[in-house]
């Protein structure tokens, strides 16, 4: 027995119509069935490839002529320029030799005598010691040795006080104890309970018991304070109803003439 499928009834509210795609509006892009409401820009088209045959009527090449920057319709606008030389042979019998130049260093023009009246100033140089004075008797300055000033060395010189150090002295000193007396230290610190009002005094003791962990205490995140509410005013409480169909007919039971 053939199974007959089961068919619902068309609801006129779930049939939403055709969306924005379904419906063709004329372009406005090109000429060719454009929008006629619409202002067109002007358009252009791409001419195709010229056949073989027109290489005979139109020979030109393209622009593939590489004009220089510095060139202008008024003429060439150019700094000058220079290129430098290769080095130049020597003539007579050595051709076959690069030609040398000397540099700088290769000059003395301090040797070169005066030219044009030239002003030189006066030069002067150091000479061996001559033969009649092969020994100086004359004593250099390092030879002489002057007084000592400090203390009453020179007789003929003014001298400030001088004094010396002595040794310590053990008798009679600064450091003997002539009291024979002990020092603060000597002396022992008395308790100040002893004179002033004792003050309270406490201690540590220590563990009593071993914490016992076969009951578990509940830490602070196991109560729940927020849903303890029985002391205070409690709000208006709503709830959802079940989701009804927007296609069911609304109950209308006053009806107005």
């Amino acid at each position: 027995m053939q199974e007959v499928p089961k068919t619902r009834p068309i609801i006129s509210a779930r049939e939403r119509g055709p969306g924005p795609g379904r419906y063709a509006l004329p372009p406005t892009v090109g000429y060719i069935n454009h929008d006629f409401t619409k202002p067109s820009s002007p358009a252009y088209s791409f001419h195709s490839r010229m056949s073989s045959a027109m290489v005979s009527v139109d020979s030109s090449p393209g622009p593939k002529y590489h004009v220089d920057a510095k060139v202008t319709r008024f003429g060439r606008m150019d700094t000058p320029s220079y290129s430098i030389l290769g080095r130049g042979r020597r003539t007579g019998n050595n051709r076959g030799l690069v030609f040398q130049t000397p540099g700088p260093g290769a000059y003395s023009p301090e040797k070169a005598p005066p030219v044009n009246a030239q002003l030189r100033t006066p030069s002067y140089t150091i000479s061996s010691r001559t033969r009649y004075r092969s020994v100086d008797p004359v004593p250099a300055p390092n030879t002489y040795s002057l007084p000592d000033l400090l203390g009453r060395q020179a007789p003929n010189k003014p001298s400030s006080a001088s004094y010396s150090f002595s040794g310590r002295r053990k008798v009679g000193g600064p450091s003997e104890d002539l009291s024979k007396s002990p020092g603060p230290a000597r002396y022992g610190r008395t308790n100040p309970d002893v004179y002033h009002q004792r003050q309270p005094s406490f201690s540590i003791q220590k563990r009593t018991k071993r914490p016992n962990y076969s009951s578990a205490t509940p830490g602070p995140g196991s109560y729940s304070p927020e849903k303890f509410h029985s002391h205070l005013p409690k709000p208006p409480s709503f709830s959802l109803g079940v989701r009804h169909s927007e296609f069911v007919m609304p109950l209308v039971l006053d009806v107005v003439d």
